[in-house]
């Protein structure tokens, strides 16, 4: 099967040659030209999401090998192709491309200006080759300034882990003052308590163990609740008032739906932590209250550069640690095994 919207390799690498009579060594090959409506960046770094599991494993249709993974990508326009000249970019000009990594522009969605649910959605890393490299040719439409104050390092998890919690809150039927609650204080969560903190709501962070309230509370929280409590995540939130939304950011339908009986009537709940497994949730639950289940994919290139002006604005950025190109297995490994804290970013040069 052909990856969802096509696209060429970004860069090629000399192969190793082995036993006597090995050929002399050769300048590396010029990095190919991007096609008519694309660019070529210049990748200086590209963070690491739990999501390119996905694509390392072959865990969606279509998904081609070898795989180039890496939807978090940051760096400089190298070269412009044909078509893309009136876009506003020049070479040099820093930009990111996220999640969304371009849309077909012409699905039922994409005529509806809802790009983001795209059916033909060109994901960096599954549509065409990732940032886990030293170039990327990626859709003019992909691609998002950074601006002035904000490191390549910290705009490249911006464009997915970012926009995701930022565009989940902002589009929340939640307003300030009103009681909102993060699910989970990961690679998304940390985010997520940023930016409700930063947009006036009073904030819950709910994550596992009492030792992370010190942290929740750094974050800016109002409020911890420990998930491992005898007290329930329901009764907590209802003590509180009941939130009039939550924002689930943890992988774990079970943790999701222990948040739902604490939501306020009418309340939402926005689900953004991907986990295979069903929620339990009842009917029962949903009429009763008026409660609203929804979940909620990135955002668009626009949406990453509103996530990327209010970050520089109100000083938040992710917690990162940054490690050379040459590492990208190791720092995979420790995204895996949980150990990050709480972004993995690869970096070039």
């Amino acid at each position: 099967m052909r990856r969802p919207g096509g696209g060429a390799p970004a860069s090629t690498a000399p192969r190793a040659a082995a036993g006597r009579g090995a050929p002399p060594p050769r300048a590396a090959p010029a990095p190919p030209p991007p096609g008519p409506g694309q660019v070529r960046i210049a990748v200086e770094a590209c963070g690491i999401c739990h999501s390119d599991a996905l694509f390392v494993n072959g865990g969606l249709p279509g998904v081609t090998f070898p795989v180039v993974a890496g939807h978090e990508i940051a760096g400089r326009v190298e070269e412009l192709g044909e078509g893309t000249q009136d876009r506003g970019y020049r070479a040099g000009d820093r930009v990111v491309v996220g999640w969304f990594g371009g849309s077909c522009g012409h699905c039922r969605p994409c005529r509806q200006g809802d790009f983001i649910v795209c059916t033909r959605l060109k994901v960096p890393g599954w549509a065409y080759d990732g940032g886990f490299a030293e170039r990327v040719i990626a859709p003019v439409d992909a691609l998002a300034r950074i601006p002035e104050g904000v490191s390549a390092s910290d705009a490249g998890p911006m464009a997915c882990a970012g926009v995701t919690t930022y565009n989940g809150l902002r589009r929340s039927s939640a307003r300030p003052g009103d009681l909102v609650a993060v699910l989970g204080l990961g690679g998304l969560g940390h985010l997520g308590v940023q930016y409700a903190v930063a947009m006036g709501f009073e904030t819950v962070a709910i994550a596992r163990g009492a030792e992370k309230a010190d942290f929740a509370k750094r974050l800016g929280a109002h409020h911890y609740v420990d998930s491992t409590a005898e007290t329930s995540v329901a009764e907590a939130l209802r003590s509180l008032g009941g939130a009039k939304a939550v924002l689930a950011t943890a992988g774990s339908s079970a943790a999701i739906t222990a948040t739902v009986d604490g939501l306020a009537p009418r309340g939402e709940l926005i689900v953004i932590g991907a986990t295979p497994e069903p929620l339990g949730i009842s009917p029962v639950q949903l009429i009763m209250t008026g409660l609203v289940v929804r979940g909620h994919p990135s955002g668009t290139a626009q949406d990453v550069e509103d996530t990327l002006a209010f970050s520089a604005l109100q000083g938040i950025r992710p917690m990162t640690e940054t490690v050379p190109l040459e590492q990208a297995g190791e720092a995979y490994e420790k995204m895996l095994s949980g150990a990050a804290r709480f972004r993995m970013v690869l970096t070039t040069g």
